[in-house]
Formats: C-alpha cells, structure tokens, sequence
C-alpha cells in the first residue's frame, strides 16, 4: 500500500534539522529525501528558497512537531499585511472626458529599428 503522506524520518530537534522522504507516487516519482535545516529556513528542494512560502516538506515537519506553519510564512503574506493594505479607500478612475488638460505635448517617437552595419 502506498502512502500519500510524507514522512519525517531522521531529525535532530536541537539542532532543527530534519529529514523528510517523499511518497512514492503512481507514476513511479518521488521517495526523495530532503534535507530541512529549519532554522536556516531552507530546504534542499528549493521552494522554500525560491517562492519565501512554506514547501511540503516543511509542512510535514510542522504536522510532526506540532508547530504553527504560519510561523514560517513572511509577514507579507500575513492576514493583518492583507488588511492594512486595503483598509483605505480606493477613488476609480474617471473617464479621459473628466481628465484635466496638461500645459505640455507628449510626443513619442517610434524607436529606431534601423539595424546598424557590422558587429555591435
């Protein structure tokens, strides 16, 4: 029978390092084991380190150690920084029609796309 489940097998609680295998999935992938200096917060899957968000295997540690995932997530993603960044009031853009005439032109230019002879 296989697990779906990912497994914290070797660990040193002290030092918060832990060692999570991945299940073995149908298509014949996975049972990697991954290496998970919590502290450090890093894993050596790399998602931790890419997306800053919380990878499986960190969250099979903190279902194994009791701790709070939210506790390793960047207070930018947090529900109070979610908040406070829409508690003001938004004003929507009006139309171009109650736009207010500038005292200058704007004029663009096309950029050249003239390929210059020889190497650049």
């Amino acid at each position: 029978m296989e697990s779906r489940e990912h497994k914290v097998t070797t660990y040193n609680p002290r030092e918060g390092i832990y060692m999570v295998k991945s299940p073995i999935r149908i298509s014949g992938t996975g049972n990697n084991v991954y290496t998970l200096p919590l502290n450090n917060k890093s894993c050596s899957c790399e998602k931790w380190q890419t997306y800053t968000l919380p990878c499986s295997h960190v969250l099979a540690v903190c279902r194994e150690n009791g701790s709070r995932t939210e506790t390793y997530v960047p207070e930018i993603y947090s529900r109070q920084t979610y908040r406070r960044t829409y508690q003001a009031n938004f004003h929507p853009v009006l139309s171009e029609n109650f736009w207010r005439d500038v005292p200058f032109n704007l004029t663009f230019y096309p950029p050249n796309m003239k390929k210059e002879r020889g190497r650049k």
